[in-house]
């Protein structure tokens, strides 16, 4: 497929804010497309390089390139172009980038020279939403759209249900299933605002303790037992108290979902920073694991000896994780009857608390285990506000902080794939936390006007804000009030963040 067609579609998708317009589009690329051009035209329509941080500024991009005449490049050649730059390291290596990138310039058109850049700096913004890219993939082959959406979620990728859809057609999705060894999406929480809101909106359901931890998914079979986190990263290695605990429970082969974290001697949470820490570290594990040892926290089970369990209520698969699981390795619950047993729910959060953690998870005893989705069958609340914002920009420092990267502009997902910003906070933050973000969002740079460093939106934060206001100022007509950094979410997408609809939701009382 040539660069120029995609080029074109992202353009015109950008262009329509109708999701049927969008679908139709992108299911008439998705036509054209061969099944190896899947692995590269997905990414590039979500506005990501499979390559990740190529190192490229705009030192570099900003050199000015007379296009080509006329379309030649492939989307498969540019891919490979790319692959190459991001090999380049060592002395001369500026140059050397500088090089290939004035190469892949040079036989671009004008059009192809703008969709590049986009690609290069992460502001492509053609609002392709996975989800409309599984309706337009579905309408391009023919196969059930729901059938679509789950074998991604099974999967895990996009790009490799497309192209097996497109060699193979419909009859391709009925080799994604639930496999032991190969990890799924989890399953996400959407919030609410406090318990009754929760309960109200179940009626019967389990009341969670809300652990401040790592997500992580356990796969065993027989003696093999393999780790993955949310991103699906295969963390095995550095948690090998963890897979001793799985290999200690009653089972052979399941698929269970859970937390780790880290405790201290009397049995409270230590802080997320040092589970994360513990979590990341791949130097030395032995003595990481001796200084911070992370226990697994288990609240279901997906898979148990062969059989999916994805499709039960939540009330049945908890009854399997309670046959694998002893009970202090599951999370605490209670179960609530609906709204009249209110008072109990209260008295959990109250005791959860108590015990160091930050909230609850309120879950719908009859619900199904929606991989991959935020699902409204489970609804967190916390006691204070809190969002997973994308840092967009951030303003250099004054006074002790001249030479930082200090107020960030903050920004919500839409649901065309763009950001909102919402507002700038500097409150929050110690002198260890501002010398690493300013390290990082230079990373990140796309510009600096010597007072703003406009970022790729790629650094998820967590902010915690006392309530919203109206606001002219902002895109969404809101802004956050009283907002302050709780910590940095380097185990969250940007596609993890928060959305302005979602925000928008939970406070009625500026709703436009």
């Amino acid at each position: 497929m040539l660069l120029a067609r995609l080029a074109q579609v992202s353009r015109e998708v950008a262009a329509t804010s109708a999701r049927s317009r969008k679908t139709a589009l992108l299911a008439e690329l998705f036509r054209e497309a061969e099944p190896d051009d899947a692995p590269v035209v997905i990414p590039y329509l979500a506005g990501r390089l499979p390559q990740g941080r190529l190192g490229v500024g705009w030192k570099v991009l900003g050199r000015p390139v007379a296009p080509a005449a006329g379309p030649t490049l492939t989307v498969r050649e540019v891919d490979a172009r790319l692959t190459e730059l991001g090999k380049v390291s060592g002395p001369g290596s500026q140059a050397e980038r500088a090089r290939l990138v004035g190469e892949l310039m040079g036989a671009a058109t004008e059009e192809e020279q703008r969709f590049l850049l986009g690609l290069l700096t992460g502001e492509v913004r053609q609002g392709a939403l996975e989800a409309v890219a599984v309706e337009g993939l579905a309408e391009a082959t023919g196969a059930p759209p729901e059938d679509v959406r789950r074998a991604v979620m099974l999967a895990g990728s996009l790009q490799t249900v497309a192209e097996a859809l497109l060699t193979e057609g419909p009859a391709a999705l009925d080799r994604f299933r639930l496999t032991v060894g190969r990890p799924v999406l989890p399953m996400l929480a959407h919030s609410a605002s406090s318990v009754a809101e929760a309960v109200g909106r179940l009626g019967a359901c389990a009341v969670e303790e809300k652990l401040d931890g790592i997500r992580v998914q356990v796969h065993r079979d027989g003696d093999t037992v393999r780790l993955y986190t949310r991103t699906l990263d295969d963390i095995t290695d550095r948690l090998p108290e963890v897979t001793s605990a799985a290999l200690e429970l009653r089972g052979s082969r399941f698929v269970l979902d859970g937390e780790v974290i880290a405790f201290d001697g009397a049995g409270r949470p230590r802080s997320f920073q040092e589970t994360a820490g513990r979590v990341g570290s791949r130097v030395d594990v032995a003595t990481a694991a001796e200084a911070v040892p992370v226990s697994p926290v288990f609240f279901d089970a997906l898979s148990v000896d062969g059989r999916d369990l994805l499709d039960l209520p939540f009330a049945e698969r908890h009854a399997e994780l309670a046959r694998l699981v002893p009970e202090p390795m599951r999370v605490r619950r209670a179960l609530v009857s609906g709204p009249d047993d209110l008072p109990a729910a209260e008295e959990f959060l109250a005791g959860t608390l108590a015990r160091g953690h930050e909230g609850v998870v309120v879950k719908d005893l009859a619900a199904p285990y929606s991989a991959g989705r935020r699902g409204a069958s489970w609804l967190k609340v916390k006691p204070v506000h809190t969002l997973d914002l994308v840092v967009l920009a951030a303003e250099w420092g004054h006074g002790r902080r001249t030479g930082k990267l200090s107020n960030l502009h903050l920004g919500a997902r839409r649901e065309d794939g763009s950001y909102a910003m919402l507002g700038k906070t500097f409150k929050g933050m110690t002198d260890v936390m501002l010398a690493w973000q300013t390290e990082r969002l230079r990373e990140l740079a796309v510009s600096d006007d010597g007072h703003v460093v406009t970022v790729r939106p790629e650094l998820v934060v967590e902010i915690a804000y006392d309530g919203l206001q109206r606001s002219t100022r902002y895109p969404a007509g809101v802004t956050l009030r009283f907002a302050r950094v709780i910590r940095y979410r380097e185990d969250k997408r940007p596609q993890d963040a928060d959305t302005v609809e979602a925000l928008l939701a939970a406070h009625p009382e500026v709703r436009r």
